[in-house]
């Protein structure tokens, strides 16, 4: 079932995806290190996996970067995922 999707800006056509947990699985992403946006509302870690997705939902996907201290000058921060292509 092919699904055509809206993740961060761009929209896609997935194949083998039904659910977040499914997407993220297939994009390669671990689902404890991002927060995912779902048509506007924030999705629980623990919901992944019992959110559907539809035809033409919009999804941002933002994942954490860690590394570095304020005191060096680097700091944590929040970074949206592109949006690539998945190959079929």
């Amino acid at each position: 079932m092919q699904l055509e999707l809206v993740i961060n800006g761009k929209r896609m056509t997935l194949e083998s995806v039904q659910t977040i947990a499914d997407l993220l699985r297939v994009r390669g992403l671990n689902p404890q290190l991002v927060a995912v946006e779902h048509n506007g509302e924030i999705v629980p870690r623990d919901q992944f996996d019992q959110r559907v997705l539809h035809d033409g939902d919009q999804l941002e996907i933002v994942h954490f970067v860690g590394g570095g201290s304020p005191a060096h000058g680097t700091r944590s921060r929040i970074r949206r995922h592109p949006g690539r292509p998945v190959p079929r």
